[in-house]
């Protein structure tokens, strides 16, 4: 866009100027020019200059051709919609719903986007390259399969609106993600895309025909009218399938060649556009020799038809995935000040807000109960479909299910920061990594282009000149066509898509694509021991009455009630431990370090350990269960008198035991890495059968003993609790978090086992194994298929046609072979990321 200073006004002429933008009058001595299709355009003033150049700079000059008057004279809006709905996404309001803070200190924003136009892995590669060359992007990665994209950008420097229309310069259309909106383009693309084959499909039925009879035909010099006829006829019907149906190939290729680059399209245009053109030109010149408009129709039918199985296959391979977006309900019940029930969109809900949730229905966000007792099915986290109960004050996840009673949840997170959200946010991570079979397979696709069109041009060469040239064409076109390596380019992102979805199903997010290359490689497996090994929070094991208790009642009841006003993790399992019970305890006092007293039935009651025994009182020494050699005592005094001992421990859980036997039967080396004394780390490992064990540690030192381990040669897996073992698991080849809804933001973990089931680790395990050598059947098969295929062509051997088929058919084996790592319908039905039903009949709205 080009400023004049008002000195170099032109004269007044003697018919009024319009504004080139909004219609109106230029005043006299206003110089605002701008510069569109090479040409000067007068406006009005600087804000119709300055909303002019924006338009003209981000590429919506069309709005100047379609509009049909300028608004002065029409009322059409001075800014097109278009450009009004891209800066829309800079607000604030609308970024709250989708953009999250990123970085140590929150200075960078990261976002999910939804691409359409994407055809093919050079796409994505153009993206990637194009967006991140922006300044203020630090990261760009787009998923193939899915096509959705991770941004992260410094908002000072740049605007999420730039990013967009940083997007739609090189032909793509580029949009936050949204369940709905994904729905709608996934039904546009399909439908498009069927329709495509349909003209495809007419016009190869018709022309198929035709070329019979041309075939039959050929020799047959009597009615050569005729015969030229059916070859006008062909043309006709040929040209609607080269100028609609291979729309898509032509701009995938040109946008590849405006910015010099060979993707795999643009030997696959370069084939259509020859052979038509060369056919239309043996038919307008009459020459009499075979046309090929057959071949044209086909290849395209059966590139087409390829291409929406492939679409049809990576949408199943991440439907898991892609299902989360849908477990959270559109409406939410809002309970008012005064009691009432507005339904309303989950968008509008706040913290603070209560919502009320009946038997059956699915909870719309993070919150808190804070009235009611039911169970909700919490399958979305854990893959276990056992119900957990839901009390006031516990936690409850948006996306789970209410089962029995009527529950009132105060919200606490929602939009972008509640743990579905990020869920879905550590999951786009893993599949948009990049592997390095990936990234080498992506680098190699344009020189394999590239030598494949040299090769292809000295195939032409040697025909032409040597062999037989009225053959150099079809040769060329057969070769152009056989080794376009979609194949190869499919190999690894779908694979990875399906197996990122069969973890998820298990309650195991995969959180970056690089664990699913080095997991298979593991050979050591360290292991943390609160929270990871054992169950994180005591737990009553044992008990011993001393004393009988009074008639109808039991000293465990009196203790729960007694321990029911301290929040320490001992007072909590203890508590936990009696269930519901009628006695209460009054004058309750917390003695800090010791215990508590109060009173139950006028009685006096002390809870603690062993300083809370009354001096000169004899009572017995403590043995420890012999199950359970740590674990604390726990002394009910009751009158001066010790009535009752109580064994709390932290323990293991129920499938340590079979998944360390399944590791170590694997030949892989488990080694305990605790923080507990070195005593109790032996002692545990000694229960666990664990060979090796190191206590008192640091995270510090945690990760110099892995690190010595590396330097060792071994590729070692550390799984622990996520933010307590950061720098270990930061310092591992593979790191696994426990998950924890509080967690998931905030951890840096390659995987996280939100079920909490360690015996989901062996299954990792062989799943990443099966991984791997799906990606190399598959990136063997295509540079075979390839190597193969060019000779095989370049010999003469194959019509275009057929090149066409085996093509196609060598991309869709590649893809049938990724989604052998689905699990099998049985396990898809119990899915933990299927859209939430009931799990017992609703009850009648309280």
């Amino acid at each position: 866009m080009a400023l004049a200073s008002d000195s170099q006004a032109p004269a007044a002429s003697a018919a009024p100027t319009r504004c080139f933008h909004c219609g109106l009058e230029v005043p006299a001595g206003a110089c605002y020019p701008v510069t569109f299709e090479g040409r000067e355009e007068p406006t009005c003033c600087p804000g119709c200059q300055a909303v002019a150049g924006a338009i003209i700079e981000r590429g919506l000059g069309a709005y100047y051709h379609h509009r049909d008057a300028p608004p002065a004279e029409s009322g059409s809006p001075l800014i097109p919609d278009e450009l009004r709905e891209l800066e829309l996404f800079d607000h604030p309001g609308v970024q709250q719903q989708f953009v999250t803070p990123a970085g140590a200190a929150g200075e960078r924003r990261e976002a999910a986007l939804m691409l359409e136009g994407i055809t093919c892995a050079a796409c994505v590669w153009l993206n990637e390259r194009h967006v991140q060359a922006l300044p203020g992007v630090e990261s760009f990665r787009v998923n193939y399969s899915t096509h959705r994209a991770q941004v992260v950008w410094e908002p000072e420097r740049i605007a999420l609106s730039d990013i967009l229309k940083a997007i739609r310069d090189i032909g793509y259309h580029a949009h936050p993600y949204d369940p709905g909106t994904r729905e709608q383009a996934i039904a546009r693309e399909r439908g498009l895309a069927l329709r495509r084959i349909a003209v495809a499909a007419l016009g190869m039925m018709q022309v198929m025909m035709l070329a019979v009879a041309l075939w039959l035909g050929a020799e047959d010099t009597e009615h050569e009218d005729l015969l030229q006829f059916m070859r006008w006829v062909a043309a006709a019907l040929t040209t609607p399938v080269v100028l609609y149906s291979a729309i898509p190939f032509y701009q995938s290729a040109w946008r590849d060649l405006r910015h010099r680059q060979l993707g795999m399209d643009v030997p696959v245009s370069l084939a259509i556009i020859v052979t038509y053109l060369a056919s239309l030109y043996a038919v307008i010149l009459a020459t009499g020799e075979h046309v090929y408009f057959e071949s044209v129709v086909m290849f395209v039918f059966f590139l087409l038809t390829s291409r929406y199985l492939e679409l049809i296959a990576r949408q199943r391979a991440s439907h898991a995935i892609d299902r989360l977006d849908r477990l959270v309900p559109a409406i939410a019940n809002r309970e008012g000040p005064d009691g009432q029930i507005e339904a309303v969109p989950v968008g509008e809900l706040a913290p603070g807000d209560r919502v009320r949730v009946r038997p059956g229905e699915t909870i719309p966000t993070d919150g808190v109960v804070r009235a009611g007792e039911s169970t909700v099915n919490r399958a979305l986290l854990t893959g276990e479909p056992e119900p957990h109960p839901a009390r006031p004050g516990d936690a409850v996840t948006g996306g789970t299910v209410n089962v029995d009673g009527p529950l009132s949840v105060e919200v606490q997170r929602v939009g972008a920061e509640t743990t579905l959200a990020a869920i879905q946010r550590l999951l786009d991570r893993a599949q948009t990594e990049k592997p390095r079979m990936a990234r080498i397979a992506e680098a190699g696709t344009g020189w394999f282009v590239g030598a494949v069109l040299v090769l292809t041009a000295l195939a032409g060469l040697v025909w032409y000149a040597w062999i037989d040239p009225a053959r150099a064409l079809w040769v060329m076109v057969a070769m152009l066509v056989a080794t376009c390596p979609c194949a190869l380019a499919l190999a690894t992102p779908v694979a990875l898509t399906a197996t990122t979805g069969a973890l998820s199903r298990m309650g195991l997010l995969v959180t970056r694509g690089s664990a699913l290359e080095a997991l298979p490689r593991v050979d050591m497996v360290c292991l943390d021991k609160t929270g990871t090994l054992t169950a994180g929070m005591p737990r009553l094991v044992a008990r011993e009455d001393l004393q009988p208790a009074p008639e109808g009642d039991d000293w465990l009841a009196w203790a729960a009630a007694l321990e029911s006003h301290s929040e320490h993790p001992l007072a909590r399992a203890l508590a936990g431990s009696a269930g519901a019970s009628r006695i209460h305890a009054t004058g309750v006092r917390n003695l800090p370090g010791r215990g508590l007293e109060g009173s139950i039935e006028g009685r006096r009651l002390s809870i603690g350990g062993a300083s809370m025994l009354p001096s000169g009182v004899d009572a017995p020494s403590p043995a420890a269960p012999a199950d359970y050699p740590l674990a604390t005592p726990v002394w009910l005094v009751v009158d001066d008198q010790p009535v009752a001992l109580f064994w709390l421990a932290d323990t293991p859980r129920p499938e340590v035991r079979d998944v360390l036997g399944d590791l170590r039967a694997r030949g892989l080396r488990v080694v305990l890495l605790t923080g507990d004394r070195p005593e109790a780390a032996k002692a545990f490992a000694a229960q666990m059968d664990i060979a090796e064990a190191e206590g008192g540690l640091t995270p510090e030192d945690k990760l110099a003993y892995v690190r010595a381990r590396q330097a060792e040669g071994r590729v070692v897996l550390m799984a622990g609790e996520g933010i307590n073992d950061a720098p270990v698991l930061a310092g591992a080849d593979v790191s696994m978090a426990m998950g924890g809804g509080t967690q998931l933001a905030q951890t840096q973990a390659d995987l996280v086992l939100l079920s909490d089931r360690l015996d989901h680790l062996p299954q990792a395990l062989d799943q990443a194994r099966h991984t791997r050598r799906v990606i190399r059947q598959n990136i063997a098969w295509a540079i075979g298929y390839n190597v193969v295929a060019l000779p095989v062509a370049a010999a003469g051997l194959l019509t275009p046609w057929l090149a066409a088929l085996g093509m196609s058919l060598s991309s869709l084996l590649v893809v049938g072979n990724a989604l052998r790592l689905r699990p099998a319908r049985e396990t898809a039905e119990r899915s933990p990321v299927r859209p939430a039903e009931p799990v017992a009949p609703p009850r009648p709205p309280v």
